[in-house]
């Protein structure tokens, strides 16, 4: 998998076939040398030559920020290339790296910014701290995976800075416990391609994964589910017997959060309320409005009624909780409420909330939920913290500190972006990993419609209907990975990779020039370092695959391409799902087809580890 020169890149969709044709487009080829960064920088230009990277270099650092970012750039070369260099604080070395920190307000970087300067003699970084973090990552995909000794590196000038300050991925911990070493390999994957905040789901009505010391209950009965529904199969309901549990201590919880702050991913955990709180409210039941309820962790997915009754002693409960969860994230501005899919069937129930209602003139249960709210926001701001939640808590009204997650499509995010408040789009047909990428028949299991790497790649996070004062409240956007159907850290990389990386192109990159053909190439040359970290990414589709009709005259050729590096592509045209004793495609070849008939080709590509792409279909006819 290390070793290529000349290689195809993907150029169509990685898509189930469509039952149109599409134009054919020509396998282009990466050129040794050539410089492939996702996401994309501002401006690249090529000075010609090339630097020569060797046991020799030095990397050249002058204060304590500096020899850190020094240390990171040491630890990249060591897990790819197992050398390290020497750090020095001489000036003027040649065959040297230089790190340079600048101000933010120079006039001349951004807070984000950064140039990456490659000469033959030297590479110069300059940027913030973080302009430099991530001009380093830039380096390090420049630099040949499968070189060794003396790398050659091409010269060039790099200008860049990223599009929107918040760049996301969220992870859903609380219906399959992730252990820690994966939640920092992918914390870490996530620094690699930019992005800024990792949102860490914690706690839901399947499981609570945090450790509150006051209310030890929380993990001894909330983070323990018994068994799960065996895929959709509610009605009637079928379970695997199988016990789900786990949680993260405050020690693990404060590793996690070292690690991310090294990496400089801000993370941003979430205590979901007032709904979604059944496997809170299994441990604690006097949090509830329901007496003599029994109260579960859940072991099906959707909404539940159980919620938080808006009582004194509940709030009291919250805040414990919420106290502690801040002291663990000291450098999380932001805490995520939830507030979405809230079922209100126990207040309307309450004698409690009715009385609320009318000493607080609430009309609606929608009004209590703004309410509640905003009670939590009031404690979360005398913390000196704000607040972020799904975009249901816009509903009656929300505090203008408030930063609002629009998941229900653009709509709500519009709404409180002309609100003047912050947003973030996480719209689900763009940015939920855990639709399929492909034909049902052959995906893991998943919910909501396809969603395919170039549909990810098309999404802008601005809706056009925003003018420009505005747009500026859309500050980024994010990937959400609900994890109900992925049991295992290699479940949530196959959902997650490589729609990942399109995601981090359209949230640093600029909008205009933006070209999926040109990304794919890029991406072809990711999969090795993707093979490197033990990424179980899905193979995608061979390029030239696709639905195609013949005119009597024309010949009816099969003309594929591996989409990975040393991929093999096996195919049947019996019906039959291909394998590894199929036919191994090594041509291109011309099809058989009578007039008026089809031909349907089934195809998969295999790694050289023998990992298998899904099964794609396409039908050529005439």
């Amino acid at each position: 998998m290390k070793k290529f020169a000349i290689i195809f890149i993907i150029t169509v969709a990685l898509s189930g076939c469509s039952w149109w044709n599409k134009p054919q487009e020509k396998p282009a080829e990466i050129i040794v040398g050539e410089i492939n960064i996702i996401p994309k920088p501002n401006l690249i230009t090529r000075i010609g030559g090339q630097f020569v990277l060797n046991s020799q270099t030095k990397i050249i650092a002058k204060n304590d920020s500096e020899i850190k970012l020094a240390t990171t750039l040491n630890e990249i070369l060591t897990d790819y290339y197992a050398f390290t260099l020497e750090i020095t604080d001489q000036s003027d070395v040649e065959n040297s790296i230089t790190l340079s920190i600048l101000e933010s307000d120079n006039g001349v970087i951004s807070a984000e910014g950064y140039t990456l300067k490659i000469e033959p003699q030297y590479i110069q970084i300059k940027g913030t701290e973080r302009g430099v973090f991530y001009g380093i990552q830039s380096l390090a995909q420049i630099i040949p995976i499968d070189a060794s000794g003396e790398i050659s590196i091409p010269a060039a000038e790099i200008t860049d800075a990223p599009r929107f300050s918040y760049r996301g991925m969220h992870l859903d911990v609380a219906r399959y416990f992730m252990p820690v070493e994966f939640v920092k390999k992918y914390i870490g994957l996530l620094a690699q391609y930019k992005y800024s905040y990792f949102h860490w789901h914690l706690t839901d009505d399947q499981g609570w994964r945090i450790e509150i010391k006051k209310y030890p209950r929380l993990t001894d009965i909330g983070a323990k589910r018994r068994e799960t529904v065996v895929g959709k199969n509610y009605r009637p309901y079928i379970g695997d017997g199988i016990p789900v549990q786990g949680y993260y201590t405050q020690a693990q919880i404060r590793e996690i959060a070292a690690f991310a702050k090294a990496k400089y991913i801000t993370i941003i955990p979430e205590i979901d309320l007032p709904g979604h709180s059944s496997a809170a409210l299994a441990a604690y039941p006097k949090y509830g409005c329901k007496d003599n309820y029994q109260y579960k962790v859940q072991t099906t997915w959707g909404g539940f009624p159980d919620v938080f009754c808006p009582t004194e002693q509940t709030f009291l409960f919250i805040e414990d909780i919420l106290s502690e969860v801040i002291d663990l994230f000291p450098d999380s501005p932001l805490i995520h409420l939830g507030g979405d899919e809230v079922m209100t069937d126990h207040w309307k129930e309450s004698p409690f909330v009715r009385g609320l209602k009318l000493r607080e003139n609430l009309k609606t249960e929608s009004e209590v939920q703004s309410w509640f709210i905003r009670r939590i926001e009031s404690f979360i701001n005398s913390r000196d913290r704000k607040i972020i939640g799904w975009d249901e808590i816009l509903g009656e009204g929300v505090g203008p500190g408030a930063t609002i997650m629009s998941w229900n499509g653009f709509d709500p995010g519009v709404q409180a972006a002309r609100g003047k408040h912050n947003v973030i789009m996480t719209p689900s047909t763009f940015t939920y990993f855990d639709h399929p990428q492909g034909d049902t028949n052959f995906e893991p299991l998943g919910l909501g419609d396809r969603l395919t790497l170039e549909d990810v790649y098309k999404f802008d996070p601005v809706p056009p209907q925003l003018n420009a004062d505005d747009s500026v409240y859309i500050i980024g956007a994010q990937g959400c990975v609900w994890t109900e159907f992925m049991k295992l850290p290699e479940d949530v990389e196959y959902m997650t990779f490589p729609r990942v990386l399109a995601l981090a192109e359209v949230l640093w990159s600029k909008q205009q020039g933006k070209n999926f053909v040109d990304f794919s190439k890029r991406l072809y040359k990711e999969f090795p370092k993707l093979d490197k970290n033990n990424v179980n990414y899905r193979i995608p589709k061979p390029v030239g695959l696709r639905n195609q009709k013949f005119s009597i005259s024309e010949k009816a050729s099969v003309d594929l391409a591996s989409p990975i590096p040393n991929g093999k592509i096996y195919y049947t045209l019996d019906g039959t799902n291909p394998n590894q004793m199929s036919n191994l495609y090594q041509n291109p070849f011309v099809l058989k087809i009578e007039p008026n008939k089809s031909v349907e080709l089934k195809v998969t590509v295999v790694k050289s580890d023998n990992r298998k792409s899904p099964v794609f279909v396409a039908r050529y006819s005439r």
